[in-house]
């Protein structure tokens, strides 16, 4: 099969070369099970997943000790919010999100709803921002948390997370985010944040893996298992270990430490290009703001077009999504353009494009060239 030029590495990105090296001896040779303590087999096995463990506890600024394996980031985010709620249960409680955050947690929110939490779903403007003010003006005695992700999947909009630390660590609540798309995107620090949310696939690592982190050393409690059996990660999440995935989760880690300010830079030079020859097709809109997003992502609108016949015709020679990978074949309106008060036709004819390690300039400008030809041909038949 002849693959499209890929731009969609928000949806996923690429093991590096590196990555599934790492990986490969314990498909092999280092097979063992890391809760296997009595032979080496599960010496070498746990020991591996403790240097990974180290590797991915560096790039977000945090002790190895607070990190808590799992399947990904839609599990993360689960165990987070529900098991917050489970800690608290018999008691009033409330929650504070925000309109565009990722399905898993906005799911998540509608759970605990259903059990008997109430939510305030934040507004935001139409750049997709937040206003800490109304924020910190949600904020009631029995508010348990406060939900905000670090970058916005869609737009790539940077939300104000230490502000928002400030606020929750001021009235004593809880404070997670979602730091899928920012971490080893962009600087990220644990300071002042309870809880985050982690994915290895959203940073050329394998899918199947992601990480909770669990501040330790303050007053507020943390949240409860969901899943049991065995204790196994400290007793927060019961299940053998995938020592492969967590391996290559360390390793591409270690990767973007070393890789991330560079690669940013070349990112924002080639998305700025990308724009630049898209938005000289008349009637196309940028959607989010320009001040704080991330580097690599671009979510535009395109008008006189119908939005599944675009994205059909596009992917045929560009890779993209029209929003989430999680809702991408959806015909609706993406809900993060919606909460924007993007109208539903634009939001419907949008596309985001993410770019990558592998994206070079040349792809860029066929990239382009393919988008525009596909809009033209549209708006004239």
């Amino acid at each position: 099969m002849k693959y499209p030029i890929y731009l969609d590495h928000n949806a996923t990105t690429p093991c590096s070369e590196e990555v599934i090296a790492a990986m490969l001896p314990f498909f092999g040779a280092h097979f063992g099970n890391a809760a296997s303590k009595s032979h080496p087999y599960g010496w070498v096995a746990e020991q591996a997943v403790e240097d990974a463990r180290e590797a991915i506890a560096q790039l977000i600024g945090a002790k190895s000790k607070e990190l808590i394996f799992t399947s990904g980031a839609t599990e993360s985010l689960n165990l987070a919010i529900k098991g917050v709620f489970d800690l608290f249960s018999g008691e009033k409680q409330h929650y504070i999100t925000c309109q565009n955050e990722h399905k898993a947690v906005l799911d998540s929110m509608a759970e605990i709803e259903q059990r008997g939490a109430e939510v305030s779903y934040l507004h935001v403007n139409s750049d997709g921002e937040v206003d800490l003010s109304l924020l910190e003006q949600s904020i009631q005695p029995h508010t348990k948390m406060i939900c905000l992700m670090w970058a916005n999947n869609e737009t790539g909009v940077i939300h104000p997370i230490q502000e928002v630390a400030q606020i929750a660590d001021k009235h004593g609540i809880i404070f997670l985010t979602d730091a899928v798309q920012a971490v080893g995107k962009i600087p990220v620090s644990t300071q002042g944040v309870h809880l985050m949310a982690l994915s290895a696939h959203k940073l050329y690592g394998p899918k199947g893996v992601g990480a909770l982190y669990v501040r330790h050393n303050h007053s507020l409690p943390k949240p409860l298992a969901q899943l049991h059996g065995g204790g196994h990660e400290k007793g927060f999440r019961s299940g053998t270990l995938n020592v492969p995935g967590i391996v290559g989760f360390g390793k591409a880690a270690q990767l973007r430490i070393q890789e991330m300010t560079e690669e940013s830079n070349r990112l924002d030079g080639l998305r700025n290009r990308l724009e630049k020859g898209l938005l000289e097709l008349p009637g196309v809109h940028r959607n989010g703001s320009m001040k704080n997003r991330l580097a690599h992502v671009s979510n535009l609108s395109f008008s006189g077009v119908e939005g599944e016949e675009l994205l059909l015709k596009v992917n045929q020679q560009v890779a993209v999504s029209s929003g989430s990978a999680c809702t991408s074949i959806s015909p609706k309106p993406s809900h993060v353009l919606q909460a924007m008060g993007i109208p539903s036709d634009l939001g419907r004819a949008s596309l985001r494009f993410s770019l990558g390690k592998d994206t070079r300039a040349e792809t860029v400008e066929h990239a382009v060239s393919c988008v525009k030809s596909v809009i033209e041909q549209l708006r004239n038949s």
